[in-house]
């Protein structure tokens, strides 16, 4: 398989009342087309930051990601906006849907935004319902949702233009352990069948154990995670 996304000594900082504070130092990552990574580490440490900076939105203070080979130009919003359109599926811990529209609307809105016919974008839409189990839910709103429910069509969402990658931040983090169960089995189902990438940052131990390879975020840098019996061996790169 072919590298999907390579990230080159990632740098983030902030400043903070006037002293810097740095969250990602000199970061290295391959991730292969149709790959499946876990990402753990301590609250604070930085996972979210690091999702959104593989998401493009938010930006590096310096380092290089290239997604197929090809630098994503990080100074040219217009590009950036295309490539999350087009190519990336974002899933939160917090569904972020519109209350004021139905499930099916909600689904639907990335593909309008691209373009897509109206028809076509609610075919595909309904589909995706389908297949996550709420084909009898397309014109309830947010509201009249379970919270599995309501997570179930965010992934529909992220996924509706069949994109390549998927990113999720904690997005079992607000669901009890059955209905997050589902959900997991929901995205390891679409990375199986239709070959999306995941990248999961996630503190849920057992999950990351499903999703395969794992590294642990800690001091601003990525370091394998293997396991040996019952002890936890973290490997520099």
């Amino acid at each position: 398989m072919s590298n999907l996304l390579t990230v080159k000594d990632l740098h983030k900082s902030f400043l903070e009342a006037g002293e810097e504070i740095h969250i990602l130092r000199g970061l290295d990552l391959d991730l292969e087309e149709g790959e499946r990574l876990a990402v753990v580490g301590e609250s604070g440490v930085g996972k979210s930051t690091l999702l959104h900076i593989l998401g493009t939105l938010d930006r590096p203070t310096r380092g290089e990601i290239l997604y197929r080979g090809k630098s994503i130009p990080m100074d040219d919003e217009i590009a950036l906006a295309q490539l999350r359109n087009r190519e990336i599926g974002f899933v939160f811990q917090f569904h972020y849907l519109l209350p004021d529209f139905t499930a099916l609307e909600n689904v639907m809105f990335p593909a309008l935004i691209q373009g897509m016919d109206v028809a076509q974008a609610r075919k595909q839409a309904g589909e995706l319902l389908e297949l996550v189990g709420l084909k009898d839910r397309l014109t309830h709103r947010p509201g009249k949702l379970s919270g599995g429910e309501q997570q179930r069509v965010a992934v529909a969402r992220a996924v509706v233009l069949q994109p390549k990658l998927i990113l999720a931040d904690e997005p079992t983090g607000s669901l009890d352990m059955r209905i997050g169960e589902g959900v997991q089995d929901l995205l390891f189902r679409l990375n199986q069948e239709k070959g999306i990438a995941l990248v999961v940052a996630t503190h849920n131990r057992e999950f990351a154990e499903k999703i395969g390879r794992r590294v642990e975020l800690k001091d601003g840098q990525l370091f394998p995670l293997a396991t040996l019996g019952d002890k936890q061996l973290y490997k520099s790169r």
